[in-house]
């Protein structure tokens, strides 16, 4: 994530702001051009931007919940919801204040989700484009019984209680986690939507079993297996999460996670522009200047040699204010392994659509 700013008065502003607190402008995030914008009132309740002069604009039809900034162009007959909310498939009932409350908060999540999947370029079909894979969010309130997170062919549950901090840290203690957030759900889910459409029967198939495991395994027996006797001694030197253990799939989705997490932390450290020198001369824990941009890099060498020092002085920071550390893992080399392949999927994505839409015209 960057740090953005105010266009109309060179205030920092934030990716969920939708309003400047130092000049008072509306702002809305334009994600074609990677912009929250300044807004100026036009006619029937839309609004410009002299950032982007020669467009008129309307907010996401859910900003009238006060659950999303994005910005649409204003077209007659065009969409109402953004690029991100046009995936969503079910919402809770907003009549309760309770799911109100939280469905802005997986709303801001799901967000920073879509933040990282436009910078990367990753296909985004929605269920009307691909109604047999594309993408759609279906965020529930328990009933008779809990909701559980998941995903299926492209359509992504999330239990609203999640949105609960209580809740998902009594689940987080209940199942032995050592991290367990809102957008951490996102980006493990989201990355078997992308196994699906990037790995499954395409060429980096071979591959991603030389790393992760052959997934023709039973997965409900692996799961099984899993809960019932937990992860096996050693996993660390393999996996990235105790979880990542239970099958092949669910080791894609971690690693799949934890290279957004590594790659958008990257990317706000540098626009900080967060660099360190420890004092104890210790020269693994200085962290240079980041001058590439880490949704870009090739090598994804490149940003573990500055997401290591980063995390620990991430870890550092917390302990002095007495919390649990941010980042509680251990990247061995073989999970370094495993989020290069990532990273090179990623980038190898565009290519991997063009094969399919070719083997759909034969």
């Amino acid at each position: 994530m960057q740090l953005f700013s105010c266009d109309h008065c060179g205030n920092t502003v934030y990716f969920e702001n939708n309003r400047c607190e130092h000049c008072g402008h509306s702002l809305g995030y334009l994600p074609e051009e990677n912009a929250l914008v300044s807004l100026d009132p036009s006619t029937d309740g839309a609004w410009t931007a002299p950032a982007v002069p020669g467009k008129t604009y309307i907010y996401c039809d859910n900003a009238r919940h006060g659950a999303c900034n994005w910005l649409v162009t204003q077209e007659e007959g065009g969409p109402i919801f953004c690029l991100a909310c046009r995936h969503n498939e079910t919402i809770p009932a907003l009549d309760d204040p309770d799911n109100l409350t939280r469905w802005q908060t997986i709303e801001r999540a799901k967000k920073r989700l879509f933040y990282s999947l436009l910078r990367l370029g990753l296909p985004l079909e929605t269920r009307l484009e691909n109604p047999e894979h594309g993408l759609a969010f279906r965020f529930l309130a328990d009933g008779n019984a809990p909701v559980m997170t998941g995903h299926e062919n492209g359509i992504i549950t999330i239990a609203l209680a999640e949105a609960d901090d209580a809740e998902r840290e009594r689940r987080r203690t209940g199942m032995g986690e050592p991290y367990r957030t809102l957008l951490g759900h996102f980006r493990h889910e989201i990355g078997h939507h992308y196994w699906d459409l990037l790995v499954r029967e395409k060429p980096p198939e071979a591959r991603y079993r030389e790393l992760f495991g052959d997934e023709r395994a039973d997965y409900g027996q692996a799961l099984k297996s899993y809960y019932a006797n937990g992860a096996p001694a050693g996993w660390p030197a393999t996996h990235i999460s105790a979880y990542a253990t239970a099958h092949p799939w669910e080791d894609f989705a971690e690693t799949f996670a934890h290279y957004l997490h590594i790659t958008d932390t990257v990317e706000m450290a540098a626009a900080f522009g967060i660099r360190a020198k420890p004092r104890t001369g210790d020269e693994s824990l200085a962290i240079p200047p980041v001058r590439f941009d880490p949704y870009m890099a090739p090598d994804m060498s490149e940003i573990i040699d500055n997401w290591i020092p980063l995390a620990s002085l991430l870890n550092n920071l917390n302990r002095a204010m007495g919390q649990t550390d941010a980042y509680p893992f251990v990247l061995s080399p073989p999970v370094i392994g495993k989020l290069a392949f990532v990273n090179d999927l990623v980038h190898q994505a565009p290519a991997l659509e063009q094969l399919a839409a070719l083997d759909e015209v034969e």
